[in-house]
């Protein structure tokens, strides 16, 4: 009998211990209390009263539950993070919808308000010339920058061509020379247009742009 009693003291002492230890740390759930008073009321019921558990044996099973329950819980916090940022994902994608951006691409769109347009650069430049071009090829307008710092960039053509004349509302090309200290500068043009709609898939979000295409957030260049 002395033996059945030192066990049941054993075990109110190790759930004593792992109470303590949860109220310090957090509040647990109803179910893991019930899992633990489960597991101990077990043991003690089934267990040999001439060979009872060991205190390190029920502390190592109650060790072993509590990992996998924090495991379970941390999924759970993961989860419950990821669709929070898919969430917020969605929403900075929705914004863009409406807003002007600049892709890679060769076109420059005139119309009475004029027509926007940008280039990138991979290094700074000290000369940039931009040459707006109609659809035979022949150049309505040049356009020089100075001291132009990398990366992307955007200008505003107001249709006034190389004569001073207005040039016709219409669909003109883009292309560009970018040196510094007479060394090339490796650049690309951009062309601009409206995101219209967002497409969400497996593989990510895309953006409809215009009449441009599909374009990932990567391609979009600036914001307008």
């Amino acid at each position: 009998m002395s033996t059945v009693s030192n066990t049941q003291s054993t075990a109110a002492s190790v759930l004593a211990n792992i109470n303590t230890r949860e109220k310090a740390a957090a509040a647990p759930s109803e179910d893991m209390n019930a899992r633990f008073l489960k597991l101990l009321t077990t043991q003690l019921k089934n267990q040999d009263p001439l060979n009872p558990m060991e205190n390190a044996e029920v502390t190592s099973q109650l060790a072993q539950m509590s990992t996998v329950d924090g495991i379970e819980r941390l999924n759970k916090m993961f989860q419950s993070f990821v669709d929070s940022q898919n969430a917020n994902d969605s929403m900075q994608a929705a914004a863009l919808v409406g807003r002007g951006v600049l892709v890679e691409g060769r076109k420059l769109a005139l119309t009475e308000s004029g027509a926007i347009g940008g280039f990138e650069l991979d290094a700074a430049a000290d000369k940039v010339v931009l040459s707006i071009k109609d659809a035979s090829g022949l150049e309505v307008k040049q356009i020089q920058l100075d001291d132009v710092a990398a990366g992307s960039q955007n200008f505003v053509w107001d249709g006034t061509a190389n004569d001073g004349s207005r040039a016709a509302d219409g669909v003109y090309s883009l292309e560009l020379s970018a040196t510094m200290e007479g060394e090339k500068v490796t650049a690309r043009t951009l062309e601009f247009g409206p995101v219209t709609s967002v497409i969400r898939g497996a593989a990510g979000t895309d953006f409809q742009v215009g009449s441009l295409g599909i374009f990932k957030y990567n391609d979009i260049k600036q914001i307008l």
